[in-house]
């Protein structure tokens, strides 16, 4: 074996070219596939470990007795029941966090058998009038005193109801509550129901859930609600991405996997000579595999170990804006595996590779390695080159054209490449088109153009005196002014449902903001009694357009039929549109705050943005104006924008490095004929033409193939990314091709291919002609 290490090292260091670019596409394509996996091993655990630590609960249950039956077959673990009522907190009635409907319990303490709440600032309730707020804590912890100095003192007062004083704030992963309050307290506050928490033996997936559902006590049982639903909303993020970061992932490493088996074989056959040297000095078959694998095995060790802690890096940016805000601490990390896939599994995927024609060295003789000669063996690919050069094509082309056929294996792997790379820029080409149309149809900026607020005293500043009618009336009498529509977005209760929804009340030109052009099915409301849902809503709640349902507030319910399904929702997400006469009909108490209200307005064409804003401020400086067109769209548009351009700049980049090592290897193999040609009058520009023109044409080649199969792909993961974010997507998103983006995709295959070949091609032009011959 340590002959074999010389011999190897002696190669690495005479090959070092070869060696750098084994390295480069081992790196490229390990920090691909660890990005794709670690995200995909995160969008699960983070859950899953903080969930076992709080002893999450796996169903919540909601009874309108005081004191149900809690027992249950296949129980682990009971807490309750609990007293529990809603309170409709409204919007100057407490801190912006605790207002609306609020789910609130009696609990004696935080901890118990289920569901550990962490109160992370302050204390918990125990005197009377004293209440803790569901909050997500910050990352980082040491931020936490300076929230809680913001919140803790603060009153919550519903109508009709005693003040209550917060005097901590509480995290669960489950989400099993808004706030808390003692039992004594509960009392006072006149509970309506009672919760109680279950944790069962088997509860892994949906189906043993409602297995466990299906065994509780039906006595007063009004509704129930699974933990898999806040997993599901928890991966959600990250689960809008992992569908074609997978798909990024698996073109790495094919390209990979590719490029190392031309490179290997590459090598061995440019290397018969060495074979030839190694046997004739006594190096047994076995040992030249083991020098040609230890050849290849260092670089790729090298690249893996590098790409490895590349994608760890690049990973931690995109696990931290997935999981920001679900209470998970500074960091989320993914499993051991990940790196370990990229630090073994990678090198021993190119060890593999490379075996197959590494065992072409062992059979081998030496007599035949050595009198092996550079070039291909006589008549290979020499009826193309005599058809081609009968053609009217300048004769430095017509050469090209017909080199690629002189070495089929190696044509067939650098074209595979060259595909793939067509694949991932089509791929990623049409995903980035679609994403930024939808960030366009969400941010609506062809439907307004300014969005108005009136300043909320709670975030500093001073209060508009104006009432909601009267700011409505000062935006319209605006030059410049063509629509303003009223926004106020509140959370009710549906009958029937435990989890309350975001309604979107609109008033004015409410046809004109752009919601209407974005409906995937169903028509716009067009009667006091009709509501469009966003398409996230109606998966959340499990209902249809033309399904009727109720919503409820402070002891009143109005009947809605949904008509339209729309592609987002309005104000922070809100799950439904409705008329504002909806409002008045089912809250006619509600003390309407100015700044709860959104005004969305739409200018004339030919006046500026900046000088209307400007205008807004003058009439009241009180109101909050801000432009609503916003570039590329939402965060999520540019992070799916930049990580396509990243992985296809990543998968192009070792396609034309594919590429680089075909036309090095036919460089070194043609050494004499490219000297030979130079004698008889070849310039060099036209040695760069023949070798340019040899991949090139495989680039357009790959380019008329690889299109569809990018299409096909992006066809098929679009809608995986809908279903992950709950949005049924229109058609719109899905033809995002034009016949000039298919010509710039065609080119795609040729713009790699040219740049892969242009600098190997350019030293073969400067080859001395004199020394090649001599040499030879």
């Amino acid at each position: 074996m340590s002959a074999v290490w010389r011999a190897a090292r002696a190669a690495i260091r005479r090959r070092r070219l070869q060696t750098v670019v084994i390295g480069l596409v081992v790196l490229f394509s390990a920090a691909t596939i660890v990005v794709a996996l670690g995200l995909l091993d995160a969008s699960a655990r983070p859950f899953d470990r903080a969930f076992a630590q709080q002893r999450g609960a796996h169903v919540i249950a909601t009874y309108d007795a005081q004191d149900p039956a809690t027992s249950a077959a296949g129980v682990e673990a009971v807490a309750g029941p609990f007293p529990e009522l809603v309170l409709d907190v409204p919007a100057d009635g407490g801190p912006v966090w605790a207002t609306g409907p609020l789910t609130v319990v009696g609990r004696a303490d935080p901890g118990g058998p289920v569901d550990r709440l962490d109160v992370w600032v302050g204390r918990w309730a125990t005197g009377a009038g004293e209440i803790v707020v569901s909050a997500v804590p910050p990352a980082d912890r040491a931020d936490a005193q300076y929230f809680g100095a913001d919140m803790l003192g603060r009153t919550v007062t519903a109508p009709g109801r005693p003040a209550l004083t917060i005097v901590g704030l509480a995290y669960t992963l489950g989400d099993t509550a808004d706030a808390w309050v003692s039992p004594a307290t509960m009392r006072t506050l006149g509970p309506t129901g009672a919760q109680v928490l279950y944790r069962f033996r088997h509860a892994a997936d949906r189906a043993e859930v409602d297995a466990a559902i299906a065994t509780l006590p039906r006595d007063g049982l009004v509704a129930t609600q699974s933990y898999l639903t806040r997993k599901d909303a928890v991966a959600a993020g990250p689960g809008t991405m992992l569908p074609f970061l997978v798909v990024f992932g698996v073109l790495g490493l094919v390209v990979a996997v590719l490029i190392v088996a031309n490179v290997v074989s590459g090598a061995v056959i440019s290397g018969f000579r060495h074979i030839g040297v190694l046997k004739a000095i006594g190096f047994t078959p076995r040992q030249v595999v083991f020098v040609y694998l230890v050849m290849v095995s260092v670089p790729a060790v090298a690249g893996a170990l590098a790409g490895t802690a590349l994608g760890t890096l690049a990973a931690r940016p995109l696990l931290a804006n997935a999981f920001q805000g679900l209470g998970f601490g500074a960091r989320v990390d993914t499993g051991l595996w990940v790196p370990l896939t990229g630090v073994v599994g990678v090198p021993l995927l190119v060890a593999v590779t490379a075996l197959l024609p590494a065992l072409r060295a062992h059979r081998l003789s030496a007599a035949e390695a050595i009198s092996a000669g550079s070039a291909p063996r006589a008549g290979r690919g020499l009826r193309v080159q005599r058809a081609l050069s009968g053609t009217r094509l300048p004769r430095a082309v017509s050469l090209g054209l017909g080199l690629p056929f002189a070495r089929p294996g190696r044509t067939g792997l650098t074209l595979a490449a060259l595909l793939l790379g067509v694949v991932t820029v089509t791929f990623a080409g049409g995903l980035a088109t679609s994403v930024i149309r939808y960030g366009a149809a969400v941010d609506r900026a062809d439907a307004v153009q300014v969005q108005v607020r009136p300043n909320n005293p709670e975030f500093g500043g001073a209060a508009s005196a104006r009432t909601d009618p009267e700011v409505e009336s000062l935006l319209r009498g605006l030059p410049g002014t063509v629509y303003v529509t009223a926004n106020l977005d509140l959370e009710l209760a549906v009958a029937g449902h435990s989890t309350p929804i975001g309604v979107d009340f609109l008033r004015g030109d409410a046809t004109t903001i752009g919601y209407r052009e974005e409906l995937t099915e169903g028509r716009w409301m067009a009667a006091p009694d009709e509501v469009v849902a966003s398409s996230k809503g109606l998966h959340d709640l499990g209902l249809r357009v033309g399904d009727r349902i109720r919503l409820t507030y402070d002891g009143r319910d109005v009947p809605v039929t949904i008509v339209g399904r729309t592609l987002d929702g309005g104000v922070g997400g809100g799950a439904m549109f409705a008329d504002w006469s909806v409002f008045t009909a089912l809250a006619p108490q509600y003390r309407l705050v100015n700044h709860e209200v959104m005004y969305y307005v739409r200018i004339t064409p030919g006046t500026s943005v900046e000088s209307y804003l400007a205008s807004v401020r003058a009439a009241d400086p009180s109101l909050n104006a801000w432009s609503a067109v916003t570039g590329l769209g939402n965060s999520y548009t540019v992070s799916v924008v930049t990580v396509s351009v990243v992985f296809s700049l990543m998968i192009g980049t070792v396609a034309a490095l594919a590429v680089f090592n075909t036309v090095l290897l036919n460089v070194r193999e043609r050494r004499r004929d490219l000297g030979m040609l130079k004698s008889i009058g070849m310039t060099p520009r036209q040695v760069v033409a023949m070798m340019v023109t040899s991949m090139a044409a495989l680039g357009l080649a790959g380019g008329v193939v690889g299109i569809p199969l990018g299409m096909a792909a992006h066809r098929l993961i679009l809608p995986l990314v809908g279903r992950a974010a709950k949005v049924d997507l229109p058609a719109t998103l899905y033809h995002v091709w034009d016949p000039g983006a298919l010509a710039l995709m065609a080119l795609a295959g040729v713009g790699i291919a040219v740049l892969g070949a242009l600098l190997p091609s350019r030293a073969a032009a400067r080859l001395p002609i004199a020394e090649v011959l001599h040499n030879e």
